[in-house]
């Protein structure tokens, strides 16, 4: 009896385990202008994990907006269209979020006709942790698609 009670409680926090996992992308190199991306996922043999992108400009704005369910490991990759604009693509889905009010949410059915801007890196999961993956520098504006002022 006293095994099977020990064997319950080693094995317990294997049957419990969620993973709640945050990264964030600093837009022109400041946390105060943020994007942050939550993944929950809550058993480690799921396919899937729970998404929400927080948008946040302080101290103007900061908002959560679910992303809802996506594929586990499947990187969610940051466009930068402008005018405070960002694309989200992960997979097939497609998602567009502001951050001048912060208010701005919606899902996109195909990439719009301007294009997606410049791929800004993506939140990719590494060595079991997330984390943002900066593009490379050639493709990364340094003002995020703002206009060039002369």
């Amino acid at each position: 009896m006293l095994r099977k009670t020990l064997l319950l409680l080693f094995l317990l926090p294997l049957l419990v385990a969620c993973s709640d996992q945050r990264a964030s992308f600093e837009i022109d190199g400041s946390s105060q202008h943020a994007l942050t991306l939550i993944r929950i996922q809550n058993f480690f043999w799921e396919k899937s994990a729970s998404y929400s992108i927080v948008a946040a400009r302080m101290p103007e704005c900061m908002r959560r907006h679910d992303m809802g369910k996506g594929g586990a490991t499947t990187p969610v990759e940051v466009y930068a269209p402008g005018n405070g604009a960002w694309i989200l693509k992960q997979g097939r889905r497609m998602l567009v979020v502001e951050t001048r009010t912060c208010e701005g949410f919606a899902r996109l059915e195909e990439a719009p006709a301007e294009g997606m801007g410049p791929l800004q890196g993506s939140f990719e999961m590494r060595n079991g942790s997330l984390s943002f993956v900066a593009a490379a520098q050639s493709d990364t504006p340094t003002d995020a698609g703002a206009p060039v002022q002369q």
